[in-house]
């Protein structure tokens, strides 16, 4: 309900909860969350709630009322969707946390028109899903009501909000585009980002194919305006589309490092920018072929190529030349136009720029491309960075026409309770049904305001499954994280993830005698993708890890073996199926931690608006788990990247790698062989950080958040459109 500043004053849940902020004798008094959720239920949610005396009442009021569809309920039988309501109210769900019963009320379940009664309650919002998703299937139904009403799964925001409702927007989390060098795709792919923008996407945009500043058009010298103009133009419709007033859309833009308006590209995100060329809202992300590594840790001359010459010389739009493998070509070729600057210049304008605002995001374009089992190319990510996908490029006419219907990329995404989905009865049987609930979201999924990101979800069928509560897990289970049992903890859960959406998505193949595009150029086809499991290698090996596992089936080299003869015989429907995105109030829902990484506060203060501070204690917070929920900013850099690390090997797409900085480093923390670091953050340490990932096989880096002295964090603002 939407409360006036006199009734937040008046009600005693938020007073219960800013409590827990006040210790006393020493101690935290995490009694007053309970307090305050008990409170919130009676003074709140029970007065507030519609109420029916059956569920067929509730369902008919809701279609009646046009707030539910009815094409959706009525593959079903009442008789069946009340069974369905009946298991759900015999798991007597209850929230943990004051934060989690909150954030679902104010943000996800269903009120009326006016905004002043609900008319869902969390089950509601489950059965609704697990009957959307489940597409007529009651058995399906019934395995998805079973993994949302334990937490085991989480769709995405997108799709946990809106599946079953009458007025809605997509299912779809975030969408990638790419644009190439000529008007025609400039303004195509501006009212694409208003048309992804007004049906709530968040949108990631290449513009490394456009040419500089500077460079010919028609043959006049100089005529060329370069990449930040078509920024502008893109953080422009980004305010303007603002799905129905609710937010902005948000969107990221992606250069090439190699780019020669790399540093103008940089300097358009600076606080002191002019503001003729300044972007305030607009994300940036660069994308870094291996070459530049190489040539930072030589401290030598950089070369930046123009995207006009090289595509006549090359004949492929700039994003699709292996920079890594062709630049000493094109540095010797005089065809190629070319600018020289120093390598270790440009990195420390990248962590200048990442300590001041938190960007660049990092794609490591040649890492996930060595990794990636798909014929074609990545060449670029999405607002959140985890989504690593090939694209084609399209072409466009004068007409607006699609001469060349390329493939652009849309996000269908959910995500594993890590902590819950250990405590599954069949681990397997869970996650095959999630990768059920994501299919029917890539399947049902019809952006054709985006003829290109119609195409490519139609043609390849990609999903996202990932991952969050990792901390938790850790500090419920007394494991340090990064610790060498975390790390193998990681490595074997992420590649039972792998292990069991590979048996489902081929399962799917079969049923429905399809497979994703160009499967069969795949290394999935060949069977060479598990040649690294067939050896049986990725298995519990300490003590503890053994322990954790010893009820749950976790696959042999046989077992890969079985399922590589499978896959090449029936093939896969996904061409994609995992991604770990950052998570953001599903993961308050699901009162755990947010994605992969480290909690960055015992007690977590979240500002709301409208209604002031509210606290959140990290989940299973005791005297037990205390010792084991270090906050981020005290941890060593390196460990987070290790974990990550163990769990990318088995993720076929990325991870929303966070790093977590303070502006004091111990001395010496991170250090060149040849040097010692500073006491107070440096550039160097980002750029001793990034090189660390690069070398571990990290394919992405999201935001870099930095603790201030005064206590504030910069770059700590989650892209809403995309978490999950």
């Amino acid at each position: 309900m939407k409360l006036t500043l006199k009734q937040i004053t008046d009600v005693s849940y938020f007073k219960l909860n800013n409590e827990i902020n006040r210790p006393v004798n020493g101690q935290i008094p995490l009694q007053k969350d309970k307090e305050a959720l008990a409170a919130f239920f009676t003074e709140n949610v029970l007065p507030n709630t519609k109420e029916f005396a059956t569920v067929e009442d509730k369902i008919n009021y809701l279609i009646e009322h046009d707030y539910l569809e009815e094409a959706f309920i009525q593959k079903y039988s009442m008789t069946f969707i009340t069974s369905l309501y009946k298991f759900l109210d015999d798991q007597h769900f209850e929230f943990k946390s004051f934060m989690a019963a909150y954030k679902f009320y104010n943000q996800y379940a269903l009120k009326n028109n006016a905004g002043t009664e609900y008319l869902e309650h969390y089950e509601d919002r489950v059965a609704f899903n697990a009957l959307y998703f489940a597409d007529g299937n009651e058995t399906l139904a019934l395995a998805l009501a079973d993994e949302m009403i334990h937490q085991r799964y989480q769709p995405a925001t997108p799709s946990f909000l809106n599946a079953g409702r009458k007025r809605r927007g997509e299912l779809v989390s975030c969408f990638l585009l790419q644009v190439t060098d000529d008007m025609n795709s400039i303004g195509r792919s501006i009212n694409s980002a208003l048309q992804l923008s007004r049906i709530g996407g968040g949108v990631g945009i290449t513009l490394s194919n456009l040419r500089e500043a500077g460079a010919p058009i028609k043959g006049y010298e100089g005529a060329a305006s370069g990449v930040v103009p078509v920024m502008k133009l893109f953080e422009d419709s980004f305010s303007y589309s603002n799905q129905l007033g609710q937010r902005q859309g948000a969107g990221v833009v992606y250069l090439n490092v190699f780019h020669p308006d790399i540093v103008a590209f940089l300097s358009a995100k600076k606080e002191n920018a002019d503001e003729k060329i300044r972007v305030k809202t607009l994300s940036l992300g660069i994308v870094v072929p291996d070459k530049f590594y190489e040539l930072t840790r030589k401290n030598a001359d950089m070369y930046l190529f123009s995207p006009y010459s090289v595509e006549r010389e090359y004949g492929v739009p700039y994003s699709y030349l292996d920079i890594t493998k062709e630049y000493d070509n094109l540095v010797a070729n005089p065809r190629i136009r070319k600018t020289k600057i120093k390598a270790r210049d440009l990195e420390n304008e990248i962590s200048k720029l990442q300590q001041e605002s938190g960007y660049p995001y990092i794609i490591n374009v040649d890492s996930a491309n060595r990794q990636n089992p798909i014929d074609g190319k990545i060449i670029m990510s999405n607002l959140c960075s985890e989504i690593l996908q090939v694209q084609e490029p399209s072409f466009i006419n004068d007409r607006q026409e699609y001469e060349t219907l390329g493939t652009d990329i849309s996000c269908n995404l959910g995500s594993t309770n890590i902590v819950n989905l250990m405590d599954s009865p069949d681990f397997g049987k869970s996650v095959r049904a999630m990768t059920r609930a994501l299919t029917f979201v890539t399947d049902s999924s019809e952006i054709d305001v985006v003829p290109s990101i119609q195409n490519g979800n139609r043609m390849n069928h990609t999903i996202g499954l990932g991952a969050m509560g990792l901390h938790t897990f850790f500090a419920k289970n007394h494991m340090e994280y990064g610790s060498p049992e975390s790390i193998e903890f990681t490595t074997i859960y992420f590649m039972l993830l792998n292990y069991w959406t590979l048996v489902e998505s081929n399962t799917i193949a079969k049923e429905y005698q399809e497979t994703f595009h160009n499967f069969e150029k795949s290394d999935y086809a060949s069977g060479s993708y598990f040649d690294k499991y067939v050896n049986g290698q990725f298995v519990p090996k300490s003590e503890k890890i053994q322990t954790i596992f010893k009820d749950i089936f976790v696959p042999t080299g046989k077992d890969w073996e079985a399922l590589r003869e499978a896959v090449k015989k029936d093939g896969l429907y996904h061409q994609n199926r995992l991604a770990v995105a950052p998570n953001g109030s599903i993961s308050y829902i699901n009162d755990t931690s947010a994605s992969i990484h480290p909690i960055t506060r015992m007690i977590e203060e979240r500002q709301e608006k409208k209604i002031g501070k509210i606290y959140y204690p990290a989940p299973y917070l005791s005297n037990d788990t205390l010792p084991y929920y270090d906050s981020a900013y005290d941890m060593d850099m390196r460990k987070v990247i290790d974990v990550y690390a163990a769990a990318q090997q088995h993720v076929d797409q990325g991870m929303s790698l966070t790093l977590f900085m303070r502006s004091e480093i111990p001395e010496g923390l991170y250090e060149w062989k040849e040097g010692s670091g500073n006491s107070k953050q440096t550039t160097r340490d980002l750029n001793i950080l990034r090189h660390y990932a690069f070398n571990k096989g990290i394919k992405s880096i999201y935001y870099v958040r930095t603790f201030t002295d005064d206590a504030e964090e910069i770059g700590s603002n989650a892209c809403e459109s995309c978490v999950i």
